[in-house]
């Protein structure tokens, strides 16, 4: 009797089950629809991958050397002997002239950069037996740090302000464009290197095409809140907007040109446009002109900028773009000019398998100073279009054909410029994209100085107090938080062994 009621109450509960249970699951084991449902593995391979690049080409080569305390890096230097330059012949039984002697004194002030994250309890938990999140947040901090060193290393502005946008000159024309009848009115705004790269001018063609007009916000002034409930005010590397300039325009295909004088330190401006007083963002380049066929596109109106200039961060160290580009720096710089308005100066082919701007470059280095950079640093984009002055302007033997073994009748042609000879020195410059060099700039650079330099072991340097240290802060909440940190400052013991030649348009 017992043994049959217990039969019959399986037998029951498997009905109530089969009767709970979704068909598909009662029927048989299928595949589940999602990897996440059904008894169905996870094939998922530990640890997490790392997908993002870490280029930092100048701090990974720039010797890093210790300070010794207080608030800035300080040196003097002899820069000139006989600077008046007398002549060295004496007359008999007299003394010759006292020659004069130039003197300089060097100041660079320490910056701390740092960043911050964490890491929450339950964040740790879950990734149990996957991967060390706590890790992965500190090395993800390092890397970050020294992605953001290497852009302050290349153009942070600490002591150069841009100062007031220079008034637009504009140019009407009755055709070219989509503009209706009526008064254009323009306003300009010098960005520097900080400005450019928050507008997102990693991916920036030379006209800013690849800029989101619809969400772009020339940065002013930022406030940024940090991890310990303080905040920041620094300028984000705009200068002061311009006075606004206007043109008469006759439709219904009409179109301006708007340019300004160069401004330096400056590696790209932002243009706004429409009628008086209602200018919004229409484009951002990289030279120091525009062309405008129809109406702006943007949403950040000129009129919210402020009457300031925000080129200046106080919190970073002057870069080597600042350094170069300072009065009495004694580097090259270059300026090209304006060229036909929207449409700038391009490098030039000497039609000997060169380029006249390099070759100036060259020669100035040598009859000023006999030295000859080692490297040259360019955008992607000059470097295509340095490329093709070459090839074009006499340069075809440089052409190489990479035969297939396995398909003998293709050929690939190829022809790339890795280095550039200076014919003065019979020295090859190499030549190398970096990734943050904005379009329409080249820099000139040198690791090592050709003759000795007394005192100088390094043409350029970062000089520390502390180099990079993380911190793990005490607990105050159910989070394990994190800081990675630098203190640290950039040298340039000689400026004029570095160039800039800037304002280069495409083509």
């Amino acid at each position: 009797m017992g043994a049959h009621a217990t039969q019959e109450t399986l037998a029951l509960l498997k009905l109530a089950q089969k009767a709970a249970l979704p068909d598909e699951i009662a029927k048989a084991f299928n595949q589940a629809a999602s990897p996440t449902q059904g008894l169905t593995a996870y094939d998922l391979q530990a640890p997490a991958l790392t997908l993002y690049p870490v280029l930092t080409p100048l701090r990974n080569k720039i010797p890093r050397v210790s300070g010794k305390g207080g608030t800035q890096a300080s040196w003097r230097a002899i820069t000139g002997i006989n600077v008046n330059n007398l002549a060295a012949g004496v007359a008999e039984g007299r003394r010759g002239g006292v020659i004069a002697t130039s003197t300089s004194e060097y100041v660079a002030a320490y910056r701390g950069l740092g960043l911050e994250d964490y890491v929450s309890f339950e964040a740790e938990y879950a990734a149990e037996g996957f991967d060390d999140v706590k890790a992965r947040a500190v090395e993800g901090l390092l890397r970050s740090l020294m992605i953001g060193e290497e852009g302050v290393i290349l153009g942070g502005n600490t002591s150069m302000p841009l100062g007031t946008t220079p008034q637009p000159t504009l140019i009407g024309s009755t055709t070219g464009g989509s503009l209706a009848t009526g008064t254009l009115s323009v306003v300009a705004v010098g960005l520097g290197f900080d400005a450019f790269w928050a507008l997102g001018g990693w991916n920036n063609g030379q006209q800013g095409s690849t800029i989101n007009l619809a969400t772009a916000q020339v940065p002013t002034v930022v406030n940024r809140s940090n991890a310990d409930g303080t905040s920041d005010s620094y300028g984000g590397g705009a200068a002061r907007k311009s006075t606004a300039a206007t043109v008469s325009i006759t439709g219904p295909n009409g179109s301006a040109t708007a340019s300004v004088v160069p401004m330096a330190n400056a590696v790209a401006y932002a243009w706004y446009w429409g009628a008086a007083g209602a200018e919004v963002l229409g484009a951002v380049t990289t030279i120091n002109s525009v062309s405008i066929t129809a109406n702006a596109s943007g949403t950040q109106t000129a009129a919210s900028l402020p009457a300031s200039d925000n080129s200046v961060n106080s919190l970073d160290f002057d870069g080597i773009l600042t350094q170069i580009a300072k009065s009495g720096s004694g580097a090259y710089v270059k300026t090209l000019p304006t060229g036909t308005p929207g449409v700038g100066s391009t490098l030039t082919a000497d039609n000997a398998g060169g380029i006249v701007e390099l070759e100036d470059a060259f020669f100035a280095f040598w009859s000023q100073y006999r030295l000859s950079p080692e490297v040259i640093y360019v955008n992607a984009q000059q470097l295509l279009d340095m490329n093709r002055k070459i090839l074009i302007g006499g340069g075809a033997p440089l052409v190489r054909f990479n035969l297939d073994g396995n398909n003998p009748g293709a050929y690939n042609p190829s022809a790339v410029i890795g280095s550039y000879l200076n014919k003065i020195t019979n020295t090859q410059v190499k030549i190398e994209v970096h990734p943050n060099v904005p379009p329409g700039t080249i820099l000139f650079w040198s690791d090592n100085l050709p003759y000795k330099l007394s005192g100088i072991q390094n043409a350029v340097q970062i000089r520390t107090r502390r180099d990079y240290y993380q911190l793990e802060w005490p607990l105050r909440t159910r989070k394990y938080e994190y800081g990675v940190y630098t203190d640290q400052v950039l040298q340039n013991f000689f400026p004029p062994a570095f160039g800039i030649i800037t304002n280069i348009a495409r083509g």
